[in-house]
């Protein structure tokens, strides 16, 4: 099974990292009950109790779903980059010690790079890659 077709702007943000322009994104002043997921494999991310209002232009977050996330050190050498850690599809950064939430984290997370299932629809199934021996 394949990944979900991503669009040419999806696609530099989710395989080439690239970010959105703040403040432009379909999630970051959407505040509805529901699940976000991974736009090129469904899977769960985060869900809309943990998304709160930083002002940074990005929707944001406090919280994931457990082992959701891979964090990798960003090419920047300052910040953290945030994966789906089932497809490794680039989702925005993380921040910590800011002092937003109580939690202390922000997970800045770009619209481009994720879907959302209202709260009480059907979520759709996760994609997983096929892997072959050798691979």
């Amino acid at each position: 099974m394949s990944y979900n077709n991503l669009t040419p702007e999806q696609e530099k943000v989710v395989v080439y990292k690239a970010t959105e322009a703040p403040f432009s994104g379909e999630y970051d002043n959407f505040f509805e009950d529901g699940t976000y997921i991974c736009r090129k494999c469904n899977a769960p991310l985060f869900t809309s109790q943990n998304k709160f209002n930083s002002g940074c232009g990005w929707p944001s977050f406090d919280g994931s779903f457990p082992r959701a996330l891979k964090r990798v050190p960003d090419p920047d050498g300052i910040r953290t980059e945030i994966e789906c850690a089932n497809c490794g599809g680039h989702l925005g950064h993380e921040f910590l010690g800011e002092h937003l939430t109580e939690k202390n984290i922000r997970e800045c997370v770009n619209s481009l790079s994720r879907s959302f299932i209202p709260k009480g629809k059907e979520h759709l199934r996760t994609i997983h890659e096929q892997q072959y021996p050798g691979q």
